[in-house]
């Protein structure tokens, strides 16, 4: 039976613990970035470390600020045309629905219900166009209006991005020495299996990473070409909107599927056909090929828990649910593999105790 004092420091600590995880609670996100951007990229600063003769310092200092550099200049150089393709494709698709009236080809007409629908909506235009164009007005500085939002939002949030950036640094700089320190606390309670533990996390979080994010980057690259051999008004908005959808699996038709049927109902066939085999047989071949292939065979986890894994992580934590959903899962699968590896060594000796003669 636990004495008065162990009752004592166990509520204590409790307390403390609840008062330490309220404090910090605004910057766990920033952290838990920062800990997996260090750990992905932790080989790239071993060899820069390697090259400053081991300056820990001045290594983890380079590192981060070339890590900023490349998230932020392509932000700042995508910012420009970006805005400029919102606003063509905007005058576009008014340019579009002000003239009628608006005949599908032939052969979209032909196809049975969806032909008919189609050809509905688009007498629906004719019929009342300052009503279409009224909406997509209204569409259209809506959307204005939350990528105001989303601008003014990464300046409120310009706190929490330093505090990600000098967290990013101490996670360099002293990196091996908190593993080491997690290690020597968790040892007592896990024993032998929190190196298995420790393995699974991070051969998830490297493998979702570079799954998730070098396909995406594929993808958003791949739909940008199709668009601009396609023709489209704004190929570098809407491939920036495939990629970012790419991290989402099965994401990117919502782009071009779109974007292709679109091209269809303004009379380029060859147009909307090619984007529609080019994402079929190129950008979804990415995601349904190149993907699994990275995640699970670097995890050796089944691609469909990876999946599920990155969905509710996204659903339950945002955006880093997207690393943090797998790795739990990962966790998970790494504990009933040792379940299913004990229970069979278990069964094994028992046979070979109920085999071995008495002596």
């Amino acid at each position: 039976m636990p004495s008065g004092k162990h009752v004592v420091l166990t509520l204590l600590l409790a307390g403390l613990s609840a008062l330490g995880f309220m404090v910090l609670r605004p910057f766990l996100v920033p952290v838990a970035w920062a800990l997996i951007i260090s750990y992905v990229t932790w080989p790239a600063y071993s060899r820069l470390r390697r090259l400053l003769r081991e300056s820990a310092g001045t290594s983890a200092l380079l590192m981060t600020l070339l890590l900023t550099g490349a998230c932020i200049l392509p932000v700042l150089w995508l910012m420009k045309p970006l805005t400029e393709d919102l606003r063509a494709a905007t005058g576009a698709m008014l340019a579009y629905f002000s003239d009628r009236p608006h005949e599908l080809p032939d052969f979209l007409a032909r196809i049975p219900w969806i032909g008919s629908s189609l050809q509905l909506f688009l007498d629906h235009i004719d019929i009342d166009p300052p009503a279409i164009r009224s909406q997509l007005s209204g569409w259209a500085n809506r959307w204005a209006s939350e990528i105001g939002d989303i601008i003014g939002s990464a300046g409120r949030n310009a706190t929490k991005l330093a505090f990600a950036l000098i967290s990013l640094f101490f996670a360099y700089r002293d990196g091996e020495r908190l593993l080491n320190q997690i290690r020597q606390a968790l040892r007592p309670f896990l024993g032998d299996r929190l190196d298995a533990y420790l393995t699974a996390i991070g051969s998830m979080t490297r493998s979702v990473v570079y799954g998730i994010v070098l396909t995406a980057i594929a993808q958003g690259a791949l739909a940008g070409l199709g668009y601009w051999v396609a023709g489209v008004t704004s190929p570098v908005t809407l491939a920036t909107i495939t990629a970012l959808l790419a991290l989402i699996p099965f994401g990117t038709p919502l782009v071009w599927v779109p974007v292709a049927v679109g091209l269809l109902l303004a009379g380029h066939t060859v147009a909307g056909v090619g984007l529609l085999l080019w994402g079929m047989l190129v950008i979804s071949w990415v995601d349904n090929l190149i993907r699994p292939l990275v995640i699970s065979s670097s995890a050796r986890i089944p691609f469909l828990l990876v999946m599920f894994g990155v969905l509710g992580g996204l659903a339950a934590f945002g955006l880093i649910g997207l690393f943090l959903g797998p790795a739990i899962l990962a966790v998970l699968m790494a504990v009933w593999r040792e379940w299913q590896t004990e229970a069979a060594q278990s069964q094994v000796r028992q046979q070979t105790q109920r085999n071995d003669p008495p002596t």
